[in-house]
């Protein structure tokens, strides 16, 4: 290869070389950006409450919701409970114990059922507030619980399923008495008025 080739070949190279430089710097000009004065992304932040508002409402206790529960509710509400277990009497073991009688019945006492060792440990009866929390999260009840249900967040299904459980027996337990609600108390009598004083004489 003579000079004059090689000379062509350096001068086409250099020329795209300066020729991709330039444009990088034209590009940039063209679409550079601002800097930003502060480094990220301002968040959005929710809005203050206000001060009128409304205080979350009471819990309402479990014998009041129970005294208003439904049945037929409760009983549609276990639909998804009865691939695991039996509700009819004398029926055996599924996945799960059968829960005829449950209530009231001592935890963890189906003969032949190979309960959870946290089950086991826990003992009492199944009574109204045992199942309530139980159901409403089973794992956080029972730790190591078999039982793959997550349970049921509103107090008023849960109350329906409790009451259709109930019904499950020869003797249903009774349902927990209602409190009655405190007296509101008395107005504080008015004092007296003081005496007009006596005029001078």
């Amino acid at each position: 290869m003579d000079s004059f080739e090689f000379n062509k070949i350096a001068g086409a190279l250099l020329g795209t070389v300066l020729f991709a430089v330039g444009l990088g710097i034209v590009a940039e000009a063209i679409y550079s950006s601002e800097e930003p004065a502060k480094a990220g992304y301002e968040l959005p932040v929710g809005k203050p409450e206000a001060s009128g508002a409304k205080p979350a409402a009471a819990a309402v206790p479990l014998p009041v919701l129970l005294a208003k529960a439904d049945v037929t509710k409760g009983q549609a509400a276990t639909k998804v409970c009865q691939a695991c277990h039996n509700f009819e009497k004398g029926a055996g073991i599924k996945v799960g114990p059968p829960l005829y009688g449950v209530v009231g019945r001592p935890k963890g006492s189906v003969a032949g059922f190979d309960y959870s060792a946290g089950l086991k440990a826990k003992g009492g009866n199944w009574d109204f507030a045992a199942l309530d929390d139980f159901l409403t999260n089973p794992k956080a009840y029972i730790s190591g619980t078999k039982m793959g249900y997550a349970g049921e967040p509103s107090p008023e299904k849960r109350a329906d399923i409790e009451a259709y459980l109930r019904s499950l027996s020869d003797s249903p337990v009774a349902l927990p008495e209602v409190a009655a609600a405190p007296a509101a108390p008395a107005p504080a009598a008015a004092a007296p008025a003081p005496a007009p004083a006596a005029p001078a004489k």
